[in-house]
């Protein structure tokens, strides 16, 4: 640690997406002569630095690590008296992704640190993160209002049942926008149809249809693009459409101009109710907060908002209603279908004392349950939150999208400049040259890239989420699909994390059904879990076990009882030494943990008691290997009972008796052989391998401190989750980039199509719009495959 006398500061990363980069920015950190200490906690994304002059230093810190990573930030962490606060507000009116992205990088340029801005399209959520989030409300709103007036910054409250309603209002808002849109979009198309019709007999007539029809169709259109211009905004869709459409007025195509607009107003239209039924596809997946309770007072249940109800209250859940917040049952019995939660099929049987779990379904009877946790801290408060925040942790592939659309726009509109003008000087044919531009134009805006990408990884998180696997960013699943090798702890991931006999061996005459009664006996009132497993054993097989009259606990050997048989000693070799027991009729060939039992001083027998691998071990690690990835288990265990497990699992390699510093050691090991580690654990232990890894996931069933410092969360601790995970991370990056190359190559060939002279407007408009709504339903895939 730092001397006292050097000055200390703490630097969040903004934007870090690997824990190996981050390891090589610490270490160029420490390597300044006047850092006297640094260190990178990649699972909270802080540096923490003590240096003799932190101010100078910053911009120095800032360049090491963009060298490393372009994207990473450093903020200074601005001291508080509590955590750093995070709101959320709903953006009312956003109809545009890359519009989004402007409103966000605004932000974040006039806030200066204060505080950190998100903006995620496909949710229609700003996250304000650090400062006083409410007090910088009126000057984001004042943000929005100068780049898109229509759009509203809406305080939202997780806690709030209303919320969900307002949510749930949202789409009904949107279809009455739609009403309105068709009604001009289906009058424009009538005037636009009989202007076609006319121009064979009366042009003047078919002119001023023309024109009329433009006004229906495009005045909003002409009239936004001129408030954006007098705020300086000039390359958006509004104004690369009107100037569009307005040179194709000038060059007398009245026809070409209002198609391509009625085009573009259908193409805008299918989009929008795309990305819409899109969105609440996949919130509808993960937003299973209830909107009402049942709650019983004496005799009587009364219905209340599900905010209101407060712990300790008694709800009355139906059969076929989900549990509505998290509890336990004081009355009735039924089967519960955990599947919206863990992606467990079978449904479980629960009764009087169990815990019940908000999100899952009551499949028969009638229950009672007493609420252990409000709506705010509720399971399915917590899926949702977990999503959000998700959709909110942008990959390095939509940050790179965002980035490049700020350059493609205004180049394709240089081109279109270029292609207008010097053509024509050389050939004389304006007409056409402008034309060609004017397509150009069209299909400049890169509403397809921006929204694509982001809705997929969107799509995949929802995915995710269906089958009990929270993803916790979509750095995450970026990450994830390039995992070369999955590295595994033993107990409580690949096996069960319960001690069970496996087997009895007696010595001499005695009998396997004797040597475990007399061993269950003498451990009986131990509260050690091997001790534990041994008496369930003897219960399970229904023989009789009598309470010792007098119990000796040898520490780290074992016990020493009396019984009615005379004196039992029960515990590990160290023991039967102690007492100087002749173990020569003692043979152990099989792995697990051994019990030795001896009677009046001679030895009995000896009991195996392991761990039991779980029922889709198997599969999962086979269907990983299938895969190409390297498997690979590390665990503090003997090597013995280690290679069993990962033997019989097919592992493909084992790493025994390793403290949880040597965890570390060992994953990064494997990194260098193999590339990009996944890490699998649960226990308090793994938390620093969890961080340490390229993606860390944690079993549900686990320790706090590991899901905490895990970038994916399994629910269930299936072991199969991990293929699935991997399966659903690697389909979302498909799509992502499918998406990115299909607008690509569809607006680079109709741009070289136009300078052929063989493309059109109506071309250029399918480039822009319909491909836009073609990603959008490719990128809904995601949510729908079935995953191995």
């Amino acid at each position: 640690m730092p001397d006292d006398g050097v000055e200390k500061h703490v630097y969040i990363l903004e934007n870090l997406g690997c824990a190996n980069c981050a390891a090589k920015m610490e270490a160029k950190i420490r390597d300044i002569p006047a850092v006297k200490y640094a260190t990178i906690t990649y699972a909270t994304k802080q540096l923490r630095v003590a240096a003799d002059d932190q101010k100078s230093l910053l911009p120095v810190f800032q360049e090491i690590c963009a060298s490393i990573e372009p994207d990473v930030r450093v903020l200074p962490r601005r001291r508080s008296p509590g955590p750093v606060r995070t709101v959320i507000y709903t953006v009312e009116n956003l109809d545009c992704a890359n519009c989004g992205a402007k409103i966000e990088r605004r932000m974040n340029e006039v806030l200066q640190g204060r505080a950190s801005v998100t903006l995620t399209y496909a949710t229609k959520q700003l996250r304000v993160t650090g400062g006083s989030p409410e007090r910088l409300l009126p000057e984001l709103q004042d943000i929005c209002t100068a780049l898109e007036p229509d759009v509203r910054l809406i305080p939202r409250s997780a806690s709030a049942p209303q919320e969900k309603a307002s949510v749930d209002e949202k789409p009904e808002k949107k279809l009455s926008d739609n009403a309105k849109s068709g009604i001009s979009i289906g009058a424009g198309a009538v005037l636009f149809i009989a202007g076609e019709v006319l121009e064979k007999y009366s042009p003047t007539a078919s002119m001023i249809i023309f024109l009329a029809a433009y006004v229906v169709l495009g005045w909003k259109i002409v009239w936004t693009a001129l408030k954006n211009i007098r705020r300086g905004q000039i390359f958006d869709e509004n104004f690369l459409m009107s100037l569009a459409t307005i040179a194709a007025i000038c060059i007398q195509d009245y026809g070409e101009a209002v198609g391509v607009m009625l085009f573009y107003r259908i193409g805008e239209l299918f989009e929008a109710v795309a990305v819409e039924r899109s969105r609440n596809q996949i919130m509808s997946a993960v937003d299973m907060r209830p909107e009402t309770v049942n709650l019983v007072i004496g005799e009587d249940v009364r219905v209340i908002p599900a905010g209101e109800a407060q712990i300790g209250d008694i709800l009355q859940v139906r059969p076929g209603d989900r549990i509505p917040l998290d509890g336990v049952i004081l009355e009735g019995e039924s089967r519960i279908d955990t599947s919206p939660i863990t992606g467990e099929p079978v449904p479980v049987k629960a009764g009087f004392g169990d815990n019940v779990t908000s999100g899952c379904v009551n499949t028969s009877g009638l229950l009672k349950i007493r609420v252990e946790k409000i709506l705010e801290e509720s399971m399915v408060t917590r899926i949702l939150d977990s999503v959000e925040n998700a959709a909110a942790s942008k990959p390095k592939i939509d940050r790179f999208i965002t980035k490049f659309a700020r350059i493609y726009t205004p180049f394709v509109v240089l081109l279109a400049l270029g292609t207008a003008i010097i053509p024509s000087l050389v050939t004389g044919d304006w007409n056409h040259w402008i034309y060609t531009a004017v397509t150009f134009l069209v299909i400049s805006c890169p509403c397809a890239l921006v929204l694509s990408v982001p809705l997929s990884f969107f799509s995949g998180i929802g995915a995710g989420s269906k089958k009990g696997i929270l993803f916790k960013g979509g750095a995450s699943l970026e990450v994830l699909k390039d995992v070369k090798a999955v590295v595994m702890d033993k107990t409580g991931t690949i096996t069960k994390g319960n001690f069970v006999v496996q087997n009895c061996l007696p010595a001499g005459e005695i009998s396997q059904n004797e040597l475990l009664a007399l061993s269950a006996s003498c451990e009986m009132t131990s509260t050690h879990p091997i001790g534990s497993s041994i008496v369930n054993a003897a219960r399970d097989r229904g023989l009789d076990i009598v309470r010792p009259d007098n119990v000796t606990e040898i520490s780290g050997k074992g016990i020493k009882a009396s019984l009615p048989q005379g004196e039992v000693l029960c515990g590990n070799r160290k023991l039967m030494e102690m007492f100087q027991i002749d173990l020569s009729d003692y043979n152990n060939k099989q792995y697990g943990t051994e019990v030795l039992t001896a009677l009046n001083g001679k030895f009995i027998g000896h009991l195996v008691i392991s761990d039991t691998l779980k029922e889709d071990a198997v599969p999962a690690i086979a269907s990983l290997k299938k895969s190409g990835i390297v498997t690979a288990m590390l665990t503090g265990d003997a090597q013995n009972s280690a290679d069993e497990i990962a033997k019989k699992a097919g592992i493909d390699e084992v790493h025994a008796k390793l403290l949880p510093e040597d965890k570390v050691n060992a994953l990064q090991k494997i990194r260098e052989r193999h590339g990009s580690v996944m890490f699998v654990g649960d226990g308090i232990n793994d938390a620093p391998v969890l961080a340490g890894a390229d993606v860390g996931a944690a079993m549900g069933s686990g320790a706090d401190a590991a899901i905490e410092a895990a970038d994916i969360v399994f629910m269930t601790s299936s072991v199969e989750a991990i293929p699935q995970a991997i399966s659903i991370a690697r389909f979302t990056g498909r799509i992502a980039m499918q998406n990115v190359v299909f607008a690509l190559i569809i607006k680079a060939l109709v741009m070289v199509l136009g300078l052929a002279g063989f493309a059109n407007m109506w071309m250029a408009v399918f480039a822009d719009t319909g491909v836009a709504m073609l990603c959008v339903l490719n990128s809904i895939r995601v949510l729908y495959k079935k995953q191995q």
